[in-house]
């Protein structure tokens, strides 16, 4: 290393190959220059955490930063996502009041993305109903992945695109490396069943997860993996709930076809027998989080059926999940303040090498998908600077306290086992363990590589 670095980080460094105790890191200009053990160089500023953990920065890959509150939205998700430790985070199309189906809605969310952002954002992008015209453009523009759903939530915003329109595009993708994520829940089967619930008088929380069945989760993931074997496509079930539908992902991978799932943190933190009493909506979530299965996701996390760790955080404020019937609630949880904090207190309860998974499942991994890898999600010479530092010591998390004004969650007063001490990113501090420095405008769009 020949030039004297702007920065160095000390501590316990976490590489793909280990954990450097006792390490530093240097950065110039935003980059990574060098790491390694023993006396660190001399730098401009030189930032000291002990045996805190020194990680690559959490990139979260399923965000809807903007279905709440319009493109303003991404100033406070992307303060929450620095607080919460996360340098990058990959945003759904669904946007409110126009979904990223065109050029013109990518311009807009790029521009808001450079003058509000926090953090770094890359982008989902969707089609219409009846048209895949401009999903070509959009993927040449950088974005770095196609979202679609088989349950209509708005009719515009967030439509349902029936078999014959996903099987038109996934031909259209089939081509390219470009992964094509469903949100996968049968339509009939779970309006029939939402009918039934709401005429029997049945609304309270503990029916919402009855009310949609695995049933219309499997036949739904099922089909669409199939129509992906038949196309060639990549396509990516982008939140799986029940065992059985990490056994059809893995059947469809072993089989030859470029198939993946999506592990959503919260179904390997929560029970619905346990946690709907004393949470009711406030976890609600679609698919649902089911009763009795929790153990069964973590063995398939330890068979290794799963592509990354995602929170699915939504940004619905408080009013819309206290409703008096379940079905009146909005579908979605805040995660980006929990996501690394939680998945790190429950892998360190099972596992002897908490950190080295978190490095893979919440940077390595998610850059990989997403195409973003190597320039994010390792610590390594010529990568982004961006750094988590973890330091390990019991915390209870307090959701008053967060940043992203919504001041709810479903982990509200849990123990976790660590905390965030800083965030980094491309070698800018904008958290310092206590505060989100004002940085709007720093964060960028990342496009697909």
């Amino acid at each position: 290393m020949s030039a004297r670095p702007d920065l160095v980080i000390c501590g316990d460094i976490v590489t793909p190959s280990g954990i450097l105790e006792g390490g530093w890191l240097a950065i110039t200009g935003g980059t990574i220059t060098a790491l390694g053990t023993g006396a660190p160089p001399e730098a401009g500023r030189t930032e000291r955490y002990g045996n805190a953990l020194v990680l690559p920065g959490a990139i979260d890959g399923q965000v809807h930063a903007c279905s709440a509150g319009g493109l303003a939205g991404l100033k406070p998700t992307t303060r929450s996502a620095a607080a919460g430790g996360i340098t990058t985070i990959v945003d759904m199309p669904y946007d409110d009041p126009e979904p990223l189906q065109t050029l013109a809605a990518l311009s807009r969310k790029v521009e808001a993305i450079e003058e509000l952002a926090s953090v770094d954002v890359a982008l989902y992008a969707t089609v219409p109903r009846k048209s895949c015209d401009a999903v070509l453009d959009l993927v040449a523009a950088g974005c770095c992945a196609v979202k679609i759903s088989h349950f209509e939530s708005h009719p515009t915003r967030f439509p349902r695109i029936p078999m014959d329109e996903t099987l038109d595009l996934l031909e259209v993708l089939a081509p390219t490396d470009i992964p094509v994520g469903l949100h996968n829940e049968d339509q009939e089967i779970v309006l029939a069943r939402i009918a039934r619930f709401k005429a029997e008088g049945r609304i309270g929380a503990e029916y919402h997860s009855p009310s949609r069945p695995e049933a219309a989760e499997l036949v739904d993931t099922a089909a669409f993996l199939e129509l992906g074997a038949v196309t060639g496509a990549h396509v990516h079930i982008v939140h799986i709930s029940t065992p059985r539908g990490y056994d059809l992902v893995r059947h469809y991978a072993e089989s030859g076809h470029r198939a993946t799932g999506e592990m959503c943190a919260h179904y390997l933190h929560f029970d619905a027998e346990i946690d709907i009493p004393r949470l009711g909506n406030l976890l609600k979530v679609n698919p649902p989080i089911r009763a009795g299965v929790k153990e069964q996701l973590w063995d398939r996390y330890r068979r290794g059926d799963f592509a990354f760790i995602s929170s699915d955080h939504g940004s619905w404020p408080l009013e819309r999940k206290l409703t008096a019937s379940v079905f009146d609630a909005g579908a979605g949880i805040t995660g980006l303040e929990t996501l690394v904090l939680s998945y790190f207190t429950d892998l360190s309860e099972r596992f002897d090498d908490p950190a080295q998974r978190l490095a893979r499942d919440l940077s390595e991994n998610p850059a990989k998908f997403f195409g973003l890898y190597p320039r994010k999600g390792v610590l390594q010479p010529g990568s982004d600077a961006d750094v988590t530092i973890l330091t390990r010591s019991t915390v209870q998390f307090d959701a008053s306290r967060t940043q992203d004004g919504l001041n709810w969650s479903p982990y509200d007063k849990e123990m976790f086992a660590a905390s965030i001490a800083a965030t980094y990113v491309r070698g800018k501090q904008v958290f310092d363990g206590k505060n989100v420095a004002e940085v709007a405008g720093h964060g960028r769009f990342v496009r697909r590589h």
